[in-house]
């Protein structure tokens, strides 16, 4: 009689909570015309949704009780009726001294920072959360810009679910590990042997492969795989390009990933970007020149939105173009950018950019 096969049983199960985030700034338009407004009582922000559930922020200029007449109160509530839910959630007031003051970028609520807060509609004492001594009325001055206020909330809203089991039965106990062609691509980046063209860049020297150049950017395919090639040439001088931006194509290219820029501060960091992008669209590689735009919309200032809306019409990124105008537009900076060095050469070297810019800022006053 044949052995009887044996089988490894194996099981697991995680208890992981549902997050939801969300962010809401309340904005607070003649907030002197608030002042003496009495303890007690408040003006609410709109209804907003985060999770499913719908809330609000209540603010309270002269305080919410008579103990804290000299402060403001800020209060979260939750609007939607018979249900508990658990939060994280964090509240300040935006400083409207930046470019862009409103909104300021999402940062999830610290749970080391802030205690998980429940709402329960079921008990209506539970249903609103906040700060009692929010602010002192005399520390506001600082945060008040042309009679306007403005506070944002952000929020974490937990849904928790019961762990679920999952059994399978196999015979064989192999680990396969994930696919990683980019790890196996990425050691060869720095690796001399096997390659079989070089790069001079300003008198800096970087050894490739033409076969993994060939398959990231159809410039490298045509170049040494198309009917002009030179299938000697293996020396190849590169004009009008930095190092640095075509060390980070390199990057790119074999680790399909942007290199780290730790060590540059904002303005450096801005620029190689931008350099990124030039590079990233000469080569055809579109996924970086995609990432290199998105980055650039997240650091977009009234100094510089000039210069990086010349270089979105030069290279065709229409995204980045529509960033770059609709920030100049819904932010109380034109002034700033007008007296930026990049203004001139917007006007010099994109002229038609300009007529732009006013159409969409006339058509966004008229809604």
């Amino acid at each position: 009689m044949a052995a009887s096969e044996s089988s490894l049983t194996r099981t697991a199960s995680t208890c992981a909570p549902e997050t939801a985030h969300g962010s809401h700034v309340f904005k607070i338009d003649g907030y002197s015309l608030h002042r003496g407004f009495g303890v007690g009582k408040f003006i609410q922000s709109a209804t907003f949704a985060v999770g499913g559930y719908d809330w609000c922020l209540r603010f309270y200029p002269d305080g919410n009780r008579e103990d804290s007449n000299g402060w403001v109160s800020v209060f979260l509530d939750l609007k939607t009726e018979n249900t508990e839910v658990r939060v994280l959630y964090d509240m300040w007031l935006v400083d409207q001294t930046r470019a862009a003051p409103l909104p300021q970028p999402y940062a999830r609520p610290n749970p080391s920072e802030r205690d998980l807060s429940v709402f329960d509609t079921r008990d209506n004492a539970a249903a609103s959360w906040g700060f009692t001594k929010f602010r002192r009325k005399s520390e506001l001055g600082e945060w008040i810009v042309d009679d306007f206020l403005g506070i944002q909330c952000n929020l974490t809203v937990i849904k928790f679910k019961e762990a679920q089991v999952e059994e399978v039965e196999t015979n064989a106990v192999v680990q396969v590990p994930p696919s990683d062609p980019f790890d196996n691509l990425s050691s060869l980046l720095e690796a001399t042997e096997g390659a079989d063209v070089s790069f001079n860049v300003k008198h800096e020297v970087f050894s490739a492969h033409k076969i993994i150049l060939a398959m990231r950017s159809a410039v490298f395919r045509a170049e040494f795989y198309g009917p002009m090639r030179d299938e000697q040439r293996r020396n190849i001088t590169v004009e009008d390009m930095q190092p640095a931006a075509f060390r980070g194509l390199l990057h790119f290219i074999y680790k399909d990933l942007l290199p780290p820029m730790d060590e540059l501060n904002d303005e450096e960091y801005e620029e190689m970007l931008r350099h990124f992008l030039v590079a990233a669209d000469r080569y055809a590689m579109e996924r970086m020149k995609l990432m290199c735009e998105s980055k650039l919309c997240e650091v977009l200032c009234a100094d510089t939105v000039a210069t990086t809306l010349a270089l979105a019409d030069q290279h065709h990124c229409s995204q980045l173009k529509d960033a770059c105008i609709e920030f100049m537009n819904s932010s109380n900076i034109i002034g700033d950018v007008v007296a930026s060095k990049g203004y001139e050469q917007l006007k010099r070297e994109c002229p038609t950019i300009i007529a732009d810019i006013w159409e969409k800022a006339a058509k966004s006053r008229k809604i």
